[in-house]
């Protein structure tokens, strides 16, 4: 990856989202407002990431991280919206969430430079989420991102880092973010990166995607896909 020399503030917004996220306890109380957040360590060279506190008790961790979910795709509420033709819902997505590879043409463009174009990018479909596109490193303009500070956990692929896009004076901060080592069976992610929508001009075969909303998932919603989508006020336990 590029690591260039920028100051990319992020919005104040997306930074009290994740200090929620991250002080709320995972496994007492509310789990659903703290779903990919653990807690924070330092970690090789000096950098602080995200990690279960007590390693000796991960794995009952992770599992009732994984379990604390009530809707996985096997029946929709009495809430979610009838598909249209031509439309899926995304409350019949699985949870845990698919790996798909998806062949539609993805562009991911900053303004007038095009970042990203591929057709192999990995589409992980959970319940009640759009879904989100990992785009393969090798079809990614990989000059932009520069290494941003933090990081989350998520219970379904593991620990996340993420990136910043710089070019010259411009900034975006913790605008993507991959999984370089990824949990079992989130292994097709490594070499993948992942971009939030809301500053992007971001393209699914030629279908306009708007970001899923809040500061923290990171979903393309395209025409094709029914709701309602998780990220908004009240969604929180989806």
């Amino acid at each position: 990856m590029g690591e260039l020399e920028a100051n990319c503030a992020v919005p104040s917004f997306v930074l009290q989202l994740r200090a929620m996220c991250v002080s709320s306890s995972l496994f007492v109380g509310r789990l659903g407002l703290a779903r990919r957040k653990w807690g924070r360590l330092p970690q090789p060279g000096g950098q602080t990431g995200y990690a279960p506190r007590n390693m000796n008790n991960e794995l009952d961790q992770l599992a009732q991280a994984r379990a604390q979910w009530h809707w996985r795709g096997q029946g929709r509420p009495p809430f979610a919206d009838r598909p249209k033709p031509g439309q899926v819902s995304v409350w019949d997505f699985p949870r845990p969430p698919a790996l798909v590879r998806d062949t539609r043409e993805i562009v991911v463009r900053w303004g007038a430079q095009e970042l990203a174009r591929t057709r192999g990018a990995w589409a992980v479909r959970e319940t009640a989420h759009p879904p989100t596109f990992y785009l393969p490193l090798a079809d990614v303009q990989r000059a932009f991102l520069q290494s941003a500070a933090g990081g989350s956990f998520c219970e379904w692929k593991g620990p996340a880092r993420y990136w910043n896009l710089v070019d010259g004076a411009r900034c975006l901060p913790q605008v993507a973010w991959s999984y370089p080592q990824p949990l079992p069976g989130a292994e097709p992610l490594a070499d993948c990166v992942a971009f939030y929508a809301h500053d992007l001009d971001c393209t699914v075969d030629g279908e306009q995607a708007v970001a899923q909303a809040g500061g923290f998932y990171g979903g393309w919603i395209t025409p094709d896909l029914a709701g309602p989508f998780k990220g908004a006020s009240g969604s929180g336990a989806w």
